[in-house]
């Protein structure tokens, strides 16, 4: 059953009816992406903001609370798995910090190092965020069936694979 038209159908008709010399298949894609993308950030922004954070609170929160306990990781894996630099990296876990939400401790393995190991508050508020974040993306692809989602999923890897390590 395909789907009725919808504003991106509506958009590539109109350019194509303007500009036929160009190819406007990849907006049948990327426009709806883009869309989709938007309605994500706004479904994200809320359901951070239950437990007042912010996304970027969350990602680098999320990423020590992956690691499992003692839910500690190096300013460097943080960076790497946040995609942020260095600069950014050490103004965040500064306010952080201040928040109370992670505490800076010497690594043990090297004296001149740190370690950025959250604390039980941030545990607190990124499990918070976390149960909130995965009913408002299951909401997002209710009209999907499990499979759908499964063989979206496996699409966008594909997808996405070109652009790993990329920023």
């Amino acid at each position: 059953m395909t789907a009725p038209a919808d504003d991106v159908d509506r958009i590539v008709d109109a350019w194509q009816r303007e500009r036929p010399d160009l190819d406007f298949a990849p907006l049948h894609v990327l426009s709806r992406l883009g869309r989709i993308a938007r309605h994500l950030d706004r479904a994200r922004k809320a359901a951070f903001a239950v437990s007042g954070l912010e996304s970027w609170e969350f990602d680098v929160l999320a990423a020590l609370r992956r690691a499992g306990t003692p839910y500690e990781l190096s300013p460097t894996s943080l960076l790497r798995q946040t995609m942020v630099s260095s600069g950014t990296m050490t103004n965040r876990i500064d306010r952080l910090a201040t928040r109370g939400l992670v505490e800076r401790r010497t690594d043990p393995n090297d004296g001149r190092g740190i370690i950025v190991r959250m604390t039980a508050q941030g545990t607190e508020r990124v499990d918070r965020a976390i149960d909130e974040l995965v009913v408002a993306e299951a909401r997002l692809l209710s009209g999907l069936g499990r499979a759908e989602q499964e063989k979206l999923a496996a699409l966008l890897r594909t997808l996405g694979a070109g652009f790993d390590g990329t920023v």
